[in-house]
């Protein structure tokens, strides 16, 4: 079978590989769409993701959809479409025992974070447990349910504000998980305003259900106007608008990862206004609403803007980094 591997910055190449055999209580699925991420990025420009570095030859890719190619148990027949929950996490602790995510010891596909690394998606065939595995409904097709992963850290972090039906609720950025914030917080009752510095976000933004579109190069966002904001841009600065942003009493949720070093933040609006101020890391169990929500609302898979074979990688990345250009970039496998 064929993978594409990372084995450092701007190096990325496709190997003839074993298919792989499941063992018990795994299943064999045929890949047919992975969704590039930001750690995706991360790991092809600079041969890193934070301090998770890559040692070995990484295959990349958490988001992914295709179907059974083979369940030793019978469970699952094959051309089952599906997608998967690319967590595998670790040991509770005390505390935290209903947030599994949190759990230390865990892995994640595509990730560096484990030695041996936790290989990806970005193969023609990928072995996994069979819990991870979700069946798509009939009304979900393969292609969208790549989606799956994205829109469930945007439901995660949602979730961690409460309830938004009737609300106004401020997206800042409007890359790829900030557009599944749009789509998620419009599904949920929200009246929606989204962010960006560039035309091309917020024109996506705006066919996801945004009734409003602010470009923050040249036009300010209104001071204390939003219940809650999500957070997706990943900018320090912008922990400071959302902060001016938020209402007295309001969420700010923090969805998009910052650099792990300090960075210059206002904090005087957090403390005037009590604001809530939360992390959204992953999620828990979300896909499965993801998936039922994928389901309901084929509209959402306009986030999907270019498709690529992972023989084509470097325009892939280099078109995922562009996000003037793309929304959710794939590898059609």
């Amino acid at each position: 079978m064929k993978s594409l591997l990372i084995e450092k910055a701007l190096t990325a190449e496709v190997r003839d590989v074993d298919v792989p055999e499941p063992g018990e209580g795994q299943v064999r699925l045929r890949v047919e769409y992975v969704g590039i991420c930001g750690s995706d990025l991360h790991y092809y420009y600079e041969g890193a993701n934070g301090a998770f570095v890559v040692r070995e030859p990484l295959v990349p890719g958490h988001e992914l959809s295709g179907r059974v190619d083979l369940d030793p148990s019978g469970a699952l027949a094959p051309g089952t479409p599906v997608t998967v929950h690319p967590a595998r996490f670790g040991t509770p602790r005390e505390g935290i025992e209903h947030a599994p995510h949190l759990w230390p010891g865990g892995s994640y596909l595509g990730s560096a974070s484990t030695w041996p690394h936790t290989q990806g998606a970005a193969s023609e065939y990928l072995i996994v447990e069979a819990g991870m595995v979700r069946v798509l409904p009939d009304a979900l097709p393969v292609r969208r349910a790549v989606l799956a992963e994205p829109l469930a850290v945007a439901l995660h972090a949602l979730g961690k504000a409460g309830p938004v039906e009737g609300l106004d609720v401020l997206v800042t950025g409007s890359g790829p998980i900030g557009l599944m914030a749009v789509a998620a917080a419009v599904a949920a009752g929200a009246r929606v305003t989204a962010t960006d510095v560039l035309t091309g976000p917020l024109e996506r933004a705006a066919a996801l259900g945004a009734s409003a579109t602010i470009d923050v190069s040249t036009d300010a966002i209104e001071s204390g106007a939003y219940a809650v904001v999500l957070e997706c841009s990943g900018v320090p600065v912008s922990i400071s608008t959302a902060l001016k942003a938020v209402r007295p009493g309001g969420t700010v949720v923090q969805v998009g990862m910052l650099p792990d070093d300090p960075r210059p933040v206002n904090l005087a609006p957090f403390i005037s206004k009590e604001v809530r101020y939360l992390g959204a890391f992953r999620f828990r169990d979300e896909i499965d609403q993801a998936v039922a929500l994928l389901a309901a609302n084929p509209g959402i898979e306009s986030a999907l803007t270019h498709e690529f074979a992972v023989t084509d990688a470097a325009e892939a990345f280099a078109t995922a980094r562009d996000s003037q250009r793309s929304g959710k970039v794939v590898f059609a496998l």
